[in-house]
């Protein structure tokens, strides 16, 4: 008797359904999740971290974010509630490099008697000037390289937590970790068409080093521009000139905003430049719930379209 080749052709296609509507930046769902009495609690610093525990927990725990989707995790003050959930969390996860300013992340951990784990651990970090200091560069994630290593951080962490689970960590992990590689081959072939000359991102903060060193970008903050208040709101005039001449002399068509600055002062500061906004990017926090750049691999993918299309090919 011949065997029935269509529940595998089935399976196959629905396995690839799958991988493609993670690929897409579905969200992993977490329907049901409280009412299920067996899942821990994993308290997360930032929005990248807390949606690498979810593609790796599934269901099996509950994440929570102290930040919410736009916050700046530098100037980020904690409140009342992030101790108290913090105290009840069974695994705290943080970025770490400082991107937590005055590393709050660790104190919520150490008032509360938690060890926190760290995601970036194991990263090879790009060096930034600072007010005169040599620093390390905090966001590491923007190369999938990177993401990559954060994701195995995080599955060791849940592992140990719930050996029992290990396997289906790991598992979970390994699938990911394919769409991340697929995530950065479909970025390159993007960025193919823009000419080397066109390839200089300019952004609020220097945010981007990992990402224009993966894909040949030159990373450029314009001089006297900062994140936090003074971006956000006010500058001095003499100030703003040197911003205005700094963008000048990048003599590039278009510069980006961030989704955690306050866009108003810097589209101001664009047309004194006499330079498009070539749209919004997410930088230090993903997009909220519902949004095209809700997980990590959706912000991903929504500011390489953005970059692509704005900077072009110059024809």
């Amino acid at each position: 008797m011949k065997s029935n080749p269509v529940p595998g052709r089935l399976a196959s296609a629905a396995a690839a359904l799958l991988a493609l509507s993670l690929l897409l930046g579905f969200p992993v769902s977490d329907a049901g999740a409280e009412d299920d009495g067996n899942e821990f609690l994993v308290v997360c610093s930032t929005t990248q971290v807390a949606d690498f525990a979810r593609q790796v927990a599934g269901d099996r725990a509950m994440v929570h974010c102290v930040l919410t989707p736009g916050a700046d995790p530098h100037l980020y003050e904690p409140r009342p509630g992030d101790a108290r959930i913090v105290a009840r969390a069974d695994l705290v996860l943080q970025n770490g490099l400082h991107l937590e300013g005055k590393n709050w992340m660790e104190t919520l951990a150490h008032d509360a008697g938690k060890p926190v784990v760290t995601c970036a651990d194991g990263i090879e970090p790009l060096r930034l000037d600072a007010e005169g200091k040599r620093v390390d560069d905090p966001h590491a994630w923007f190369d999938p390289a990177n993401a990559v290593i954060y994701v195995r951080n995080v599955t060791e962490a849940l592992a140990r937590y719930d050996p029992e689970r290990a396997d289906e960590y790991r598992a979970r992990a390994d699938l990911y970790i394919a769409q991340l590689r697929a995530l950065h081959l479909w970025t390159i072939e993007r960025f193919h068409a823009i000419p080397p000359e066109r390839r200089i991102l300019v952004t609020s903060h220097d945010a981007f080093n990992y990402f224009c060193r993966t894909y040949d970008f030159t990373a450029a903050a314009p001089v006297g521009w900062s994140t936090g208040a003074e971006v956000g709101g006010g500058m001095s005039p003499e100030r703003r000139r040197t911003v205005v001449e700094s963008i000048k002399e990048f003599d590039v068509p278009a510069i980006f905003v961030e989704t955690t600055v306050n866009p108003k002062l810097i589209r101001e500061i664009a047309r004194e430049a006499g330079v498009e906004i070539g749209g919004e990017l997410y930088s230090d926090s993903m997009g909220p719930v519902g949004s095209a750049g809700e997980t990590y691999i959706g912000m991903m993918r929504e500011n390489t379209l953005t970059i692509a299309e704005a900077l072009g090919t110059g024809e």
